[in-house]
């Protein structure tokens, strides 16, 4: 039980091809003693895609948490003045919503639940999974790892010679990475070979 008694915000993006990857991590927080909040984006409580349907996704969140997914603006804003969780994990977090974040923009639950975290002092947990991380989003990225209260789970270049810009995290290494955040650490190595 190295999660009991904190409680994680987990938040979904639309990364729709690593939501399956991403789903036994949540179980695992909750087999760790964790009480999880699950918070997804406009696009993984929409969008049906060839990985999955919209309502397959908020289902297997509902059933590993029992708790309903945040889905809006206005339901994620009382996130950071109740302090509601310990830790935010935007996983996988996208490159969308990682400019977003590193821009200031607030214009989905996901965003305004980190952004409402934050102003507490509060750590987020950002674990990517992009086709421009070292192509367009790189300056983000940068911009991120060097902000306050931000950790990033471990990654890598998933597919090199295919898709030389694309970065993913390790999945596996959520936890590990907010244990180390909830004593105020990075875990190490942050680049690693997947």
């Amino acid at each position: 039980m190295r999660l009991k008694g904190i409680s994680v915000g987990f938040a979904l993006t639309g990364s729709h091809c690593t939501l399956d990857e991403v789903l036994p991590r949540i179980q695992e927080l909750v087999d760790e003693g964790a009480t999880v909040y699950p918070i997804v984006s406009y696009s993984v409580d929409t969008t049906d895609t060839r990985f999955g349907t919209a309502a397959k996704w908020r289902e297997a969140l509902k059933q590993i948490t029992g708790k309903e997914p945040i889905n809006s603006i206005s339901a994620a804003e009382p996130v950071g003045p109740k302090k509601l969780v310990d830790v935010i994990v935007i996983a996988p977090c996208t490159g969308n919503t990682m400019a977003k974040l590193a821009n200031g923009i607030t214009d989905t639950p996901v965003l305004m639940a980190a952004k409402a975290h934050l102003r507490n002092q509060r750590p987020v947990v950002l674990a990517i999974s992009t086709n421009d991380g070292l192509g367009m989003n790189a300056k983000n990225l940068g911009l991120l790892i060097n902000t306050k209260n931000i950790y990033m789970v471990p990654f890598g270049q998933d597919s090199p010679t295919g898709k030389p810009n694309s970065l993913k995290s390790r999945m596996d290494l959520i936890i590990d990475t907010i244990e180390h955040c909830l004593q105020g650490k990075q875990i190490q190595p942050v680049l690693i070979q997947l």
